[in-house]
């Protein structure tokens, strides 16, 4: 089983979120946020995608990469045994990406 380092989860799930949310893998994305780390995570992905959508700016996107980063930190701070379900999530999204 692999060791999986919290802040490099976060890191590319920041990442991954980010560049998923302006595709169509968002349905998929958003759906199994709001499935697996609920409700609040999902409307802060619609969130995301509406900021990337009505400011398309490279630096809105490292902004909401930022922002990720901080937010899924967190959620591994509090919850450990997230990191499995998240590197899953990351993995499934980047496999949905164009």
């Amino acid at each position: 089983m692999a060791v999986l380092h919290p802040r490099r989860v976060a890191w590319e799930g920041a990442r991954i979120f980010v560049g998923a949310a302006s595709t169509d893998a968002y349905w998929w994305l958003s759906d199994s946020v709001g499935h697996y780390l609920g409700i609040m995570y999902q409307l802060q992905l619609c969130e995301t995608r509406l900021r990337l959508r009505a400011e398309a700016d490279a630096e809105v996107a490292y902004e909401e990469v930022g922002a990720w980063r901080a937010r899924l930190d967190v959620l591994l701070d509090t919850h450990p045994g997230a990191a499995s379900i998240l590197t899953q999530l990351i993995t499934e999204t980047t496999a949905r990406l164009p």
